[in-house]
């Protein structure tokens, strides 16, 4: 886009005063423009206090009403100062207005809340509460969770959720963070991806390799390593019909030989949030993807790992 010139002079060195909203020209002093509508944030103060901007809080999919209402006694303080008689009346206002709520606005609210809650637990970013929120705000709309717990229905939107964006987080990671059994987590996701036709790509062992190696404090050398083992065994059928987990954990564990910075697989497992013969029976299926010579030296790393250990003890 080319820029504006002034009209006297022709210099495009134009500045913009935001008290008197005009563009004027620094060469010559001409005024260009004015009345210009500022469209960025508002900045002055028209009332006591260090709150600045009259706009109020964006919009959010977080709040059972995107942020738009106002409920009545938030504000504690008012009712000190208040009289007996506004103090009834601001009782008498709250109750009514949780009166007319309909059944699908208590429902979101309490729901919302949960999520909240989940995914602060589960140190979410912000994007997947948006998102969770919008996932479940569209299936009590559609009515096709009537009858189901609340709880594993927000559990299943979160999980949902962490799919749809690659954040690795497991059924049981959040079945720890609810009142909800993993089971019942499973069923009401598929569920849900059954009914919305939702299409979410299977969970890759990769997108744990990360998250798994930072908890083990693990160097990133090592997570690159084990990515390149899983990519290399991905094409197998290596991958179908087990958990993801087990196997990112199982290619942290060779990594962390072949590099000589020796995790037990007890360390592995508890980060992992699988069992040590899950991470025995992957590790050895992940061992006859390679080649002899590297099988032997694999080998050879683990057991002299296994002597430091007694030795140390």
């Amino acid at each position: 886009m080319a820029k504006k010139k002034c009209p006297e002079c022709g210099s495009t060195d134009l500045v913009f005063d935001e008290n008197t909203g005009e563009l004027i020209c620094s060469n010559c002093g001409l005024v260009v423009e004015e009345q210009i509508i500022e469209r960025g944030r508002e900045w002055r103060e028209f009332e006591e206090g260090k709150k600045r901007g009259r706009a109020g809080a964006p919009l959010s999919l977080q709040k059972f009403d995107m942020g738009l209402s106002t409920s009545v006694g938030k504000n504690i303080d008012l009712y000190r100062l208040a009289t007996e008689k506004k103090m009834k009346k601001f009782f008498r206002l709250k109750k009514w207005q949780e009166r007319v709520s309909t059944s699908i606005e208590r429902n979101l609210r309490l729901a919302l809340a949960e999520l909240t809650r989940i995914s602060s637990y589960l140190n979410l970013p912000n994007i997947i509460r948006d998102e969770a929120a919008r996932l479940y705000n569209l299936v009590i709309q559609k009515g096709i969770i009537r009858g189901r717990n609340m709880e594993s229905v927000v559990a299943a939107c979160i999980y949902s959720a962490c799919r749809t964006y690659g954040i690795p987080r497991t059924l049981d990671e959040i079945a720890e963070a609810t009142n909800v059994t993993r089971k019942e987590i499973g069923r009401t996701y598929r569920f849900i991806v059954r009914k919305l036709e939702m299409k979410i790509r299977p969970s890759s062992p990769i997108d744990y390799v990360t998250r798994f190696g930072s908890l083990l404090k693990l160097s990133p050398r090592i997570q690159q390593d084990a990515i390149k083992i899983l990519k290399r065994n991905e094409i197998s059928e290596l991958t179908s019909g087990r958990g993801p987990a087990g196997i990112a954990a199982a290619a942290l564990y060779i990594s962390a030989l072949l590099h000589d910075e020796r995790r037990t697989q007890r360390e592995i497992a508890d980060v992992a949030g699988v069992t040590e013969v899950t991470i025995r029976n992957r590790y050895k299926e992940l061992l006859d993807r390679f080649s002899p010579e590297e099988r032997k030296k694999i080998k050879e790393k683990e057991k002299e790992f296994g002597r430091r250990k007694r030795t140390t003890k």
